[in-house]
């Protein structure tokens, strides 16, 4: 409806005076402004608009309540977001005659990575926190602290509190009488299973080598190898942490089964990793790419056989400058150098030695074996701990020979003992005139350096003993692994029975050992891919701090 008020008014209406005397008002106005030059007389017509009333049906509007929690990094970094969105808005914000400029789809290109990069980090840190807490009972044991128990807080009644007490007491007890848990004080050597490193990478692959890292005792290096029908496969070398044992750090992957591994003292980043096929490279392991920083499949004086065992040797006693030394099938003890590229020289080439069997009457003398068999195959070496010029090198004939890298006399004696190819030699790090051998023949034998007969023979079972060490800072103790157990052997105690013979790997056999450097723990490799942490309880080892 349209309503438009009138502009007049009857004379005998109620507001007929009230309009009049505002009329005589108005007039009186008027008059008062005629001579005065501000003020001009014109007729103007004034619009009212219309008044309008609109009305709308909508809707009920509906209220929810909803809730978040908030932790204190939510808050730290919504502070930090307040703090630099000003900045970026102020960079943005062009100043007074100049054009402002959006980002460009380069920077948005480069952000997505970097976010991305950050959320990766996150992602580990939060994995590593997770499987701190799954693993924290084991890794108190490992490095022998309390184990932290939580404490359950309940509402129940008195009556209820001392029975749920009572129940665990009897499980306690019950854990106690189970004879795969700890072992009490006063009893025999024993082990006790912590974790094992794998992950479905490692699954069908064989551990073929393990090393310390000299820095940081928690990384471990593990090489992995894997034969089918004795075809070569593709290996792997992958670095452990204690703070993930689910999944390796690092992972290098090697187009040839890993044979060997070790870490650098003078550039503990650094990993030399020897191959089936004779190659040797040079991993970083700080950096999150797989790619070998050095390898020596350019070099002409690449191996031609297996690398079966590398090493970093300082050059002197306490002297952080090292040489990297690689004994191989192909009967070659050679000395690697790190320059633009990795190459090597010969130290030593290790001959076939005569059997040392006397001539019966009437037996001709045989003919020399041709040029391809002159070489022997080497298998391992150990340099002397106190004299670097001085090493082992076992080979496959069953021989070891004592070696000099100066001299004119590389071979400077050669120890007969074995029936089979020799698989480890290690000096003893405190009787350092003794050291040990294993082979392939069932025997672990201890020699003297000065006598080229073995001291003792240790057998205990028909089966290759792929592997020994010395117990850290101990003259008598060392540990073997053969197919089917691994053996502590105690010479203070007995030097016929070991002081402990355990199968520690049911799914597979065992390849190789590592005694941790950190704690009172052997690290067993086997053919299935898992490395076992295994706590020594009641050994009389020295603590190696």
């Amino acid at each position: 409806m349209l309503d438009l008020p009138t502009a007049l008014v009857s004379t005998e209406a109620e507001e007929a005076g009230r309009v009049l005397e505002r009329n005589k008002i108005y007039a009186e106005i008027c008059n008062a402004k005629i001579d005065s030059e501000y003020f001009e007389e014109k007729m103007v017509q004034t619009i009212s608009g219309a008044a309008k009333t609109k009305e709308v049906q909508c809707e009920t509007i509906t209220v929810a309540e909803k809730g978040m929690m908030v932790t204190s990094w939510d808050l730290d970094n919504s502070l930090e977001a307040s703090e630099t969105e000003p900045a970026q808005t102020e960079e943005l914000r062009a100043p007074a005659g100049k054009s402002s400029k959006s980002p460009s789809a380069e920077e948005h290109s480069q952000a997505v990575p970097s976010a991305r990069a950050n959320l990766q980090q996150d992602l580990v840190v939060m994995e590593r926190i997770l499987m701190e807490n799954i693993f924290q009972p084991k890794l108190a044991l490992y490095r022998q602290i309390p184990v932290l128990i939580e404490p359950v807080v309940t509402s129940e009644p008195e009556e209820e509190a001392e029975e749920d007490e009572e129940e665990k007491e009897e499980e306690k007890q019950e854990e106690t009488s189970d004879p795969n848990q700890r072992p009490a004080e006063g009893a025999g050597a024993s082990l006790e299973q912590l974790w094992s490193y794998r992950c479905d990478l490692t699954s069908g692959h064989s551990v073929s080598s393990m090393a310390c890292n000299k820095v940081n005792p928690d990384l471990i290096a593990v090489g992995y190898r894997e034969f089918v029908s004795q075809d070569q496969k593709k290996g792997l070398a992958c670095c452990w942490s204690l703070k993930n044992p689910m999944w390796p750090e690092r992972i290098f992957r090697c187009d040839h089964g890993v044979t060997a591994v070790d870490f650098s003292l003078a550039s503990p980043n650094l990993l030399a990793v020897g191959m089936a096929n004779g190659c040797v490279a040079i991993y970083d392991v700080r950096s999150p790419k797989d790619t070998a920083l050095l390898d020596s499949s350019a070099s002409l004086n690449k191996h031609k056989g297996p690398v079966w065992q590398l090493r970093w040797v300082e050059q002197d006693r306490g002297d952080k400058r090292e040489r990297l030394m690689c004994i191989s099938g192909d009967g070659r003890m050679t000395q690697w150098f790190i320059q633009q590229r990795l190459d090597c020289f010969d130290v030593m080439k290790i001959k076939r030695t005569e059997s040392g069997k006397k001539k019966l009457p009437g037996e001709r003398e045989r003919k020399s074996e041709g040029p391809i068999s002159q070489e022997a195959a080497g298998m391992c070496f150990d340099f002397h701990p106190e004299d670097t010029d001085i090493f082992l090198a076992g080979t496959e004939e069953g021989h070891i020979h004592c070696c000099s890298c100066s001299g004119k006399e590389q071979i400077l004696g050669t120890y007969r003992g074995h029936k089979g190819p020799v698989y480890k030699v290690a000096w003893n790090p405190s009787s350092t005139d003794t050291f040990l051998s294993c082979s392939a023949d069932w025997s672990i034998l201890l020699w003297h350096r000065h006598c080229h007969t073995p001291l003792l023979t240790f057998t205990s079972v028909t089966a290759f003993v792929h592997d020994i060490k010395w117990a850290p800072q101990s003259a008598f103790i060392f540990a073997a692994v053969n197919d089917r157990r691994v053996e502590i052997w105690d010479l203070s105690v007995s030097i016929f029975q070991p002081v402990l013979s355990c199968a520690a790997s049911p799914e597979g056999n065992l390849s190789s050992l590592l005694f941790a450097r950190n704690a009172e723990c052997l690290l067993l490799g086997d053919s299935c891919g898992q490395v076992g942490v295994w706590q020594l309880h009641n050994l009389a080892v020295p603590s190696t701090e």
